[in-house]
């Protein structure tokens, strides 16, 4: 096995580690960071000319914040939860603009903007249990 393929198994299987032993709280952070993750690689993608994986990481960025998207509460939420609603139905808009104009401007929009969401994010962060 190459180095490369020994390297994304270890990170997948810390991801897995990561996220069974996540609180709810912790799980959420973990997509966010996630999503950032996979619009940055979009952006470089696209700098190197490898289109196949920016549509990839497109996708996967996409599913990410569709899922943000889904855990949203909308009836104990109020305002809060229609504004994130908005910001991640804008974030799906401007992914699908990178992805069909094969632009990085927007892709590094929506890392900047789920960089507010997920600064603010770990700023309410529960107490650890002990």
């Amino acid at each position: 096995m190459n180095a490369r393929i020994l390297a994304n198994q270890y990170r997948q299987t810390d991801v897995a580690s990561a996220t069974l032993e996540a609180s709810p709280h912790r799980l959420i952070a973990l997509l966010l960071a996630g999503a950032r993750e996979r619009a940055r690689l979009a952006a470089a993608c696209l700098e190197r000319g490898d289109l196949p994986r920016k549509s990839q990481a497109i996708s996967d960025a996409s599913a990410i914040i569709g899922g943000l998207n889904g855990a949203l509460n909308m009836e104990a939420g109020g305002e809060i939860a229609d504004g994130l609603q908005a910001l991640y139905d804008y974030a799906q808009r401007r992914l699908l603009a990178a992805n069909a104009n094969n632009d990085p401007a927007p892709l590094l929009e929506v890392d900047d903007l789920l960089g507010d969401i997920e600064s603010a994010w770990l700023a309410i962060a529960p107490p650890e249990a002990a």
